[in-house]
């Protein structure tokens, strides 16, 4: 037989875009139109119903961007299409290959109650089904008229970012309003021959199945009469439904699809527009929930669901009872789908526990999975916390994303820095907006990567990124696909249920040790840093907020401001998003951020001020008390206490160096600025060694290129280290008169102007660096490095609850991709018995280099710490402006050191007017063990809650006292939950603790009362 596919092949597709696809509809009327434009921002939908409509035509333009149209559609079902099926066609002007990327709609009712949402994949609203003819149709349709912003030349530096640069052109025009005929027997022939189309192409070419479902496919074509599809349908739906019926082999590779629309909390659009999306794509996965009993829908992130309950109380009441139903899945168990980067300890831990709290309270659902499909890697300590959570899975796709490596499973086992291991399943179908195409379906079973000892793989099914999720025609075809020879089976199913059937199966599953690096979107690291400096000072304070009114409630009485924490936290963890942290949205996003942590900031603020008067005895006295709320002492002040100040031993002196600039000196350190500003020396006095390597010189600020292939706010290429630009001319390099122990050094490049102080305390074995930059370069990267006298094949970074261990060479492919990295407060490197830290109080991307000198054979290892970008994609002007950022450089530091510098810095004493001494709540024998919560019980009764670490990996064996009358001490989870019977061996208010390396505990200490 001679070989036609091709033809058959390019007939099909021209039959069914001509032909069969218009008969769907096969008899419409034009609906009239009128149109009422919301000035600013969107109005409660009361207003939108009430106001003064104008007509409109299709055709004509509306929306300028951001904008809120309101449309009010009329019409008369025709009388002689009674006995059919009838549906509104609505479409605002859709490009169908944008869902979720431009405009969308909420239908409603003339009552204002809601009906489904509209966007390029979902245009239709049923009218009835079917009717009797002469019914009247009206409907509201809230239309949001968002610009395209990642348009089809993506990246291009777009103004439509932000409502304030935007304009007001309009957007979009008018394309169809209209009541149509549904036939439903067309439309099930168009998915049996989608499925088959779709399917031919992946079966090989000469295999039997490929030429069976050809012939059927040809015969069906044969059946369709182009003048009559809607009279010939049946009879081209029977030549189909043999291969159709044939049933998949005992071996294919089943995939469980679970409906998903992954709805970026914000991103190429703000938050209130987010709002907005979950409300739509909610409406409509509960209507599909009615419409197909087999159809199981997930949501992640619990601050959507909020938002739902808050301002669609309908959608909500809905979204409750598919619920409880068991069919729609709250999933995940987080607040948002967060960075895991870059969040700290206690802020990844409140990511599950008010995600989890709020799935129990409201729905009685405890989560067991963490739900990240599009998470930008994933940090080494997540899966302690993901455990102490009360969960044991984890799903992202993300890492299909990398670049350079493939990673090689897609079912396993990770293991974090404490030795925790989660079950963790990478989608092999490598999207989370799944539309169960068949080469979708194909590249899932043939990409699997644990063929021969597991078999089952995920998928989540709809349109995401800016919502949409599943749509009826996906439904139709994963029905197709349940059992279809030639295909995997697909089944709609729970992430819960997934994820027992695969560990059921898979109890071997290999295991990966560390983080799960993204080769891409290192840049996330350093984008927008007043977004990151927002997040990292906002954390540090909710701590510090926690702490003090925890001890002012235990010591005073004081109220303790739980509604004010609860409330704090959670718009700090909303900005933790995976879009927003990362600095990859528009700048309507960063504005409002940099405003939001300005308030959050002042709140808690007022909270800590309020509790530390409580605390610091008489103003009046004319003394002052320090409080301290780091997780060590310092200068006689205990950790997490407070006490009159100390006197101050020693001074710096500051010299002129021979050759020009200055040296400064404290006995303990000695430091040499060169004419340039720059660090020649730093020598340690005690161990008797220099820190800066022979002929080098450290507090370097570097300048490169920067202009990735794309995904400009989002990646940085390998190549932009091939061009650098050191910074050496200084305009001014003095002491500064009245701070002792500090130079100054301003310089000048480009359009910018940079200010720093360095500084060497009284006392104090280490270097501050105060750096103040005026930025005003575009598609440039800044840097400051430190190339240090260190042989080092390895350097310790600090991460969620300990810190984890990256090479500093690129002896493979894995480590050479891993040029862009994240830590939290701290780097060290060292050699045995000496070594360095470089600590910050804002900044997280960085890289370490090493290279071997020809001169002495000696080891260079450069630490940089990255400053500032200048992608001009989403955000135009991304950093612009002024910036300050600390660093502290600590010769001679072990990593105890280390951890203890990271928290001084990010936690500076405060100075109250007062004359009392505080005792700590609670307090810890071994350095190695660090505190990172003392706070009352969510729950309100009163309890101490305390969370800890031991912080150098190693084993620990130490004692927590406590600074009140203890009742009894039990272990709990995150959420505060017993894990088993009180601990027995409290004595006079003292715990014993034995930990492994880097494990995380929660206690939870009940006060004795009075009548104990």
């Amino acid at each position: 037989m001679h070989d036609d596919r091709a033809l058959i092949e390019a007939r099909l597709k021209r039959v069914l875009d001509e032909r069969v696809r218009p008969a769907v509809y096969p008899a419409h009327v034009p609906l009239d139109v009128a149109v009422w434009h919301a000035p600013g921002e969107p109005v409660p939908v009361a207003e939108g119903l009430a106001a003064e409509h104008s007509p409109v035509r299709v055709g004509d333009r509306w929306g300028a961007p951001w904008g809120t149209s309101w449309f009010r559609v009329t019409g008369t079902v025709p009388p002689q299409w009674a006995g059919r099926t009838v549906e509104a066609l609505l479409d605002l002007g859709f490009d169908e290959n944008m869902p979720g990327f431009q405009c969308e709609g909420l239908v409603y009712r003339p009552d204002g109650s809601p009906v489904k949402g509209l966007n390029p994949r979902n245009q239709w609203v049923r009218i009835g089904s079917p009717v009797t003819g002469g019914e009247r149709v009206e409907l509201h349709v809230e239309a949001a008229s968002n610009p395209v912003i990642l348009d089809y030349h993506p990246f291009l530096p777009t103004e439509l970012g932000d409502r304030d640069t935007a304009g007001d052109e309009p957007q979009y025009r008018l394309a169809r309003m209209d009541l149509a005929v549904f036939d439903e027997t067309v439309w099930h022939l168009v998915m049996d021959l989608e499925v088959l189309g779709e399917l031919m192409p992946e079966l090989p070419a000469d295999g039997a199945r490929r030429h069976t479902v050809l012939r059927a496919v040809a015969r069906a074509l044969d059946a369709i009469d182009l003048q009559d599809v809607n009279g010939t349908a049946d009879a081209a739906r029977a030549c189909l439904r043999e291969v159709l019926s044939s049933p998949a082999e005992p071996t294919a590779h089943r995939i469980s699809a679970v409906g998903h629309a992954h709805i970026d909390s914000a991103w190429l659009w703000p938050l209130r527009e987010t709002v907005r999306k979950v409300a739509r794509t909610t409406a409509n996965m509960t209507a599909l929930l009615e419409d197909e009993p087999d159809f199981v829908y997930a949501m992640s992130q619990a601050q959507q669901y909020a938002w739902i309950k808050e301002h669609r109380p309908e959608v909500y009441a809905r979204v409750k009872k598919a619920v409880a139903e068991g069919r729609f899945v709250p999933a995940g168990g987080m607040w948002v789908e967060s960075d895991t980067n870059m969040p700290g300890s206690e802020a990844m831990a409140r990511q599950f526990v008010h995600g989890k709290r709020f799935f129990l309270d409201e729905f009685g659902v405890e989560n067991e999975e963490a739900w990240l499909p599009d998470t930008f890697g994933f940090a080494a300590g997540l899966p302690q916390i993901i455990k102490a959570a009360g969960a044991k899975w984890l799903l992202t796709q993300k890492i299909s994303w990398s670049r350079t490596n493939v990673f090689p499973h897609h079912t396993f086992h990770w293991e974090g820095i404490d030795g925790t291991r989660i079950f963790t399943h990478f989608p092999p179908v490598d999207t989370y907006n799944c539309s169960m195409q068949g080469k979708e379906i194909a590249h899932a079973a043939r990409n699997f990567k644990d063929k021969g000892v597991a078999r089952h793989s995920l998928a989540p099914t709809g349109w995401g990124d800016g919502g949409g999720g599943t749509t009826r025609e996906m439904v139709a075809k994963a029905a197709r696909m349940r059992d279809l020879e030639g295909s995997a089976r697909v089944e709609w199913e729970t992430p819960a249920v997934f994820f027992a059937k695969a560990e059921a199966e898979y109890r071997h599953a290999p295991v990966w040790v560390g983080e799960l690096y993204l080769e891409l979107h290192r840049a996330t690291l350093t984008s927008q840093a007043r977004t990151k400096q927002g997040n990292r000072r906002s954390e540090h304070l909710l701590y510090e907020a926690e702490l003090w009114a925890a001890t002012a409630a235990v010591r005073t009485g004081s109220r303790y401001p739980y509604e004010e924490l609860d409330r704090l936290w959670k718009t700090v963890l909303l900005h933790q998003f995976h879009d927003i942290l990362p600095g990859s949205s528009i700048a309507w996003v960063h504005r409002e951020a940099e405003a939001t942590y300005a308030r959050v900031a002042r709140e808690l603020r007022g909270i800590v001020d309020a509790a530390q008067r409580a605390l610091a005895g008489d103003a009046g006295s004319g003394g002052t008390v320090v409080f301290n709320a780091a997780p060590h002492a310092r200068g006689g002040v205990p950790a997490a206490g407070a006490a009159p100040r100390p006197a101050v031993h020693g001074a710096t002196t500051v010299s002129d160096r021979v050759g020009g600039g200055h040296v400064l000196d404290n006995g303990l350190l000695r430091v040499e600025v060169d004419a340039r500003g720059l660090v020649v020396s730093a020598y340690d006095i005690a161990a008797g060694r220099e820190t800066i390597a022979p002929g080098r010189a450290g507090n370097l600020l570097q300048l490169h290129p920067d202009f990735p292939n794309m995904w400009d706010a989002w990646d940085v290429d390998a190549f932009y280290r091939d061009t650098v630009t050191d910074l050496t001319e200084a305009e001014a390099v003095e002491p500064v008169a009245g701070a002792d122990g500090c130079v100054r050094v301003v310089r000048r490049f480009g359009s910018s102007r940079v200010e720093q102080r360095l500084t060497l305390p009284a006392g104090a074995g280490r270097l501050e660096i105060d750096t103040e930059v005026d930025w005003h370069e575009t598609e440039k990267f800044l840097k400051l490095a430190f190339p240090l006298d260190v042989h080092a094949d390895r350097y310790a970074s600090e991460t969620q609850f300990g810190h984890l261990y990256r090479p500093t060479h690129t002896n493979t492919s894995w480590d050479a991709a891993r040029f862009e990295a994240c830590n939290h407060r701290f780097l060290h490197v060292g050699e045995p018995g000496w070594g360095i830290a470089l600590v910050t109080d804002s900044t997280y991307g960085h890289d370490v280099a090493r290279t071997v000198r020809e001169e002495d054979r000696g080891t260079t290892t450069t630490v940089r710490a990255s400053f500032l970008r200048a992608p001009r994609f989403p955000d135009p002007r991304t950093d612009q402006g002024t910036h300050r950022f600390r660093h502290t450089l600590v010769p001679g530091a072990r990593v105890v050191d280390a951890v203890r510098e990271g928290y001084r810095v990010n936690l500076p004493e405060r100075v109250v007017p007062g004359d009392a001494r505080v005792a700590p709540l609670v307090a810890v024998d071994d350095a190695a063990v660090v505190v990172t919560a003392v706070k009352l019980a969510d729950d309100a009764s009163g309890d101490v809650v305390v969370r800890l670490y031991e912080s150098l990996g190693g084993r620990a064996r130490a004692r927590l006292r406590a600074g009140f009358e203890v009742g009894e001490v039990v272990r709990c989870d995150l959420l505060e939950r017993p894990l088993g019977a009180p601990e027995s061996a409290v004595a006079d208010d003292e715990v014993p603790l034995l930990l492994r390396p880097f494990e995380l505990v929660t206690l939870r200490l009940t006060r004795r009362r009075a009548a104990d």
